[in-house]
Formats: structure tokens, C-alpha cells, sequence
């Protein structure tokens, strides 16, 4: 288990059609969302998240996603995405029962005088969602932060997660649609 927050340059993303051991990361922030037709384990991570959506009935469907270090060890069995995060990119999985999966994600290389701004509006305002603040890594005197919020429906979830890197004055932004077919 990584114990620091990576470099930039090693962060992935990854989407399992099964859910992962907590003992493969390293939480500091969670939420666990309860809905009739599905339920849902968020946690903020050294790395980044990983969430873990499930829906109830007969034949459930997992989906998890994680946004970790490229050399976090991770299983490789039932492993749908898994893409370095770099750029901009936007993912879906579709699976039986018209369960399906949307992201877009990004990896946003700011100037030092925006990531303040972004690192300090996020830190400074009242918030619903998870937030967490990662202590200075020695090089900078401003540590890293998550947030992620969390919009729930009776169908459906929508996450959005920020994961700042102070080091690399970088800002990743990850935006994920769980969700059930109408009923």
C-alpha cells in the first residue's frame, strides 16, 4: 500500500466490475449512500477515490472505479478500464440489466497563482461533499487536497472529484454517472 500521494505524472484510472479489498488502499475520508434500488461506498484516498456502486435485487451489478498511483497493486481480473490520467478523456461500460457507467476525467496543468486560488476556494467554503486535506509534502508549505461531492437520485448517482497536486501545480477532475435504467 503507497503511503505518500504520487507525482502527477504516475496517477491511473481504473474501473472493475467487481469491488477491491480496502487493505489494496489507504482511506482518510468515506460516506456510505443507501437507496432502495443501490448503495455506494465513497472514500477519499492518499492517492485519489475509489468508489464502490452496487445495486440491490436479484442480479446485482458492481461497478468501482479508482483514482490511484500507476503503481498501486491492483487485480487485473475483471478490469474494464484502465487508462494512465493524462489529458482529457471520457469512458463508459454498459452492463446487463441496463445498468450503465459515464465518466470524463482530467488531468489540468494550472499556473501557481490559479492552483492557489483553486486550493484555497476549495479548503475555505463550507462544504457537503467529502473533503479532505493532505498534510505538505516538505517541498511546498501547501498540502495537497480532495473533494468530492456526491448528488444522489432514486436511479442514479453523479460524483465529482477534485484531487489537487501542489508539487506539479496540477488539478485532476473526475466526473462519474452511476445509474439504473428507467424503472
Amino acid at each position: 500500500m503507497l503511503s505518500v500521494r504520487p507525482k502527477v505524472a504516475e496517477l491511473a484510472f481504473h474501473v472493475f466490475s467487481r469491488s477491491l479489498h480496502p487493505e489494496l488502499y489507504r482511506v482518510h475520508r468515506t460516506r456510505r449512500i443507501e437507496r432502495s434500488a443501490y448503495h455506494a461506498q465513497v472514500n477519499i484516498t492518499n492517492c485519489g477515490h475509489v468508489i464502490t456502486w452496487n445495486t440491490t435485487g436479484k442480479t446485482p451489478v458492481t461497478v468501482c472505479e479508482v483514482a490511484t498511483s500507476a503503481h498501486q497493486p491492483l487485480p487485473s481480473k475483471r478490469c474494464l478500464i484502465s487508462q494512465s490520467l493524462k489529458g482529457s478523456r471520457t469512458e463508459k461500460a454498459d452492463f446487463h440489466l441496463g445498468v450503465a457507467y459515464r465518466t470524463h476525467f482530467q488531468l489540468e496543468p494550472v499556473a501557481p497563482d490559479m492552483f492557489f486560488m483553486v486550493q484555497q476556494q476549495l479548503s475555505k467554503q463550507p462544504t457537503e461533499g467529502l473533503l479532505h486535506n493532505f498534510d505538505a509534502s516538505g517541498r511546498m508549505s501547501l498540502g495537497a487536497l480532495s473533494y468530492v461531492n456526491i448528488e444522489t437520485r432514486q436511479r442514479s448517482m453523479l460524483v465529482q472529484a477534485i484531487h489537487t497536486f501542489p508539487d506539479d501545480y496540477a488539478i485532476v477532475k473526475v466526473e462519474s454517472l452511476f445509474s439504473l435504467p428507467d424503472a
